[in-house]
């Protein structure tokens, strides 16, 4: 059994032994009460990847137990979008007996919106051809036919077929206010929509009254930037990636937003570009010194800040910092925790039956 079917039952038991977790690892740093933000108990994955498992004439989606490895089939995944689930056995049914689409097939990546739209990834240990883009042709049209907002994507080993586009546009409501979010696939994107909310306007809250601007390291496709504009002067965010810095740049402009600059570079180079310790073409025509920071937002990956990163971001006398590993936050709070205390503490439940949680903190430089 996965941690994707345990029932449903188990899930406030679950949260709570999270919130427990949470709240030891943060008990040397004399944090505050936990703030706790629920998930939906199903259809809460925006986002779901299954291998293809050929059984005779039959095939059919399938995970592994993360413990096991044991093959588990899946025809509905209470985890994922009701879109996904829609979805799932109509692209089976249309896969099984389609030779062309079928043969080597072994995995489809599904990425939905609470907009209703979806991009279909098929992915192939095989060459795609125009016959294979002529049958996905077929597919995509008749799942349109039904109703369904769908992009089909082919990928073979150095190979991308994109039908149409690659990518779907999100619609949150946030605050009073629809957020459009451009999310292409294979590019990160928040999983959980319902706790993405919730999160951004956490994160709100926390910066209200702020004076000044806001600086953010991976900023991803703007999820955060965008949502947070309303409360600062202006911001400043650097991500590496070049289809989040694309999305971005028409999230900016989709959302009518004025006072976001997005530059595509990595955290650490942006570190040593405020340290002085290099220069960057990619910086020409931004005059840093004219910002006047007094919050940093990160949401690292899962390593978390390095060091160089973490004495920059003890310059800032707020800092909001939401992570997806408590432990490597840990890490990071033994350094920062000497200069700022946590005045806020969350932990959102992105992961759900899972081992796995998201949590944040506010940090205010010591008196």
């Amino acid at each position: 059994m996965t941690p994707e079917h345990l029932p449903i039952e188990q899930y406030d038991a679950q949260l709570a032994e999270k919130v427990s977790r949470l709240t030891t690892m943060m008990t040397p740093f004399a944090a505050p009460e936990v703030e706790v933000f629920r998930s939906p108990v199903s259809h809460y994955r925006m986002r779901a990847e299954f291998r293809l498992w050929h059984d005779g004439d039959d095939i059919y989606h399938i995970i592994f137990d993360q413990q096991t490895r044991e093959r588990i089939r899946v025809d509905q995944f209470p985890a994922a979008s009701e879109l996904i689930n829609q979805l799932m056995p109509k692209m089976i049914a249309a896969i099984r007996d389609n030779n062309t689409l079928r043969h080597k097939l072994f995995q489809i990546d599904y990425l939905s919106t609470m907009s209703q739209q979806i991009v279909i990834s098929l992915l192939y240990h095989r060459k795609l051809d125009e016959v294979w883009q002529q049958a996905a042709s077929k597919l995509r049209d008749a799942l349109r036919a039904q109703g369904f907002d769908v992009q089909l994507i082919g990928r073979a080993t150095k190979t991308k077929i994109c039908l149409d586009r690659d990518y779907v546009d999100e619609r949150l409501p946030v605050a009073g206010r629809e957020m459009i979010y451009r999310q292409v696939e294979n590019s990160f994107t928040q999983p959980n929509a319902a706790m993405n909310i919730q999160m951004l306007e956490w994160a709100l809250k926390a910066t209200e009254g702020s004076r000044g601007d806001l600086l953010e390291l991976y900023c991803g496709n703007g999820n955060f930037s965008l949502a947070l504009a309303r409360n600062f002067r202006r911001v400043l965010a650097t991500e590496i990636a070049k289809p989040s810095v694309a999305s971005a740049q028409f999230n900016i402009e989709a959302n009518q937003i004025d006072n976001v600059q997005i530059i595509r570079m990595a955290a650490e180079e942006f570190t040593q570009a405020m340290n002085g310790a290099r220069s960057f073409n990619r910086l020409q025509g931004i005059d840093l010194q004219s910002y006047e920071c007094e919050t940093i937002f990160v949401d690292p990956p899962r390593s978390g800040l390095d060091d160089e990163t973490v004495k920059m971001v003890q310059a800032y006398p707020r800092i909001l910092y939401i992570s997806c590993n408590p432990q490597t936050l840990c890490d990071n709070l033994q350094t920062l925790a000497q200069t700022h205390d946590i005045t806020r503490l969350a932990l959102f439940d992105q992961f759900p039956y899972t081992h796995h949680m998201e949590c944040s903190v506010l940090l205010t430089r010591k008196a």
